[in-house]
């Protein structure tokens, strides 16, 4: 009996001490090379900067500027280039304006907090406050928008507010899509208040 209590007593004593041993056990490996996380620098640094876009209406073949227009105006006061890295992009984090003109010099204007220029793409990500203001008095709202270039189609998943001043319309919603210059607009989900001008009877 008293030997069988001994060996049962050395085997928990045993199964005790290796638990203590494998709990006490630390990572205090310290992670180099490969594993370490890479630090990220820009190619480059612009401040207080206006960076102008044109477009040729024809084929250009000397730097005369006649059969070009401008199509927008960017201004911001921070650019940072990251055009160096395998998945290029530029980051404008200090606000950001924009100043978009159609075919017939009518200008719209967007705004917002940060923006992201994916050059790969073509697509830029515009966050926080983000408001377009079109020519003919339109007003879009919203936490973020992405603006496919290629397309000139603005999308987003997120709530808005948009405020239409020739049909004295206000209309809130969740998720949309819709042309740049505003002439064309999609919401996926509109909830809410929405204010309706009522045309008087004849």
């Amino acid at each position: 009996m008293i030997p069988f209590l001994g060996k049962k007593f050395k085997s928990i004593a045993m199964g005790l001490t290796m638990a203590i041993l494998f709990f006490s056990c630390k990572d205090n490996y310290k992670r180099a090379g490969q594993e370490k996380i890479p630090l990220v620098y820009p190619i480059g640094i612009a401040e207080d900067f206006t960076a102008t876009y044109t477009e040729a209406r024809q084929k250009v073949e000397t730097e005369d500027s006649v059969g070009t227009r401008v199509i927008a105006v960017l201004k911001s006061r921070l650019l940072k280039d990251y055009t160096n890295l395998e998945f290029p992009y530029q980051t404008l984090p200090d606000s950001l304006l924009i100043d978009v003109f159609n075919e017939n010099g009518q200008k719209s204007v967007i705004k917002a907090d940060y923006g992201i220029i994916y050059s790969a793409t073509n697509v830029i990500d515009l966050q926080g406050n983000v408001v377009i203001e079109s020519h003919d008095g339109k007003k879009l709202e919203a936490p973020q928008l992405y603006w496919d270039q290629d397309t000139d189609w603005i999308f987003t998943q997120e709530k808005f507010k948009f405020t239409n001043p020739e049909d004295g319309t206000v209309m809130d919603g969740e998720g949309m899509d819709f042309k740049k210059d505003l002439s064309f607009f999609k919401a996926h989900k509109t909830y809410g208040l929405m204010t309706i001008k009522e045309e008087p009877n004849d």
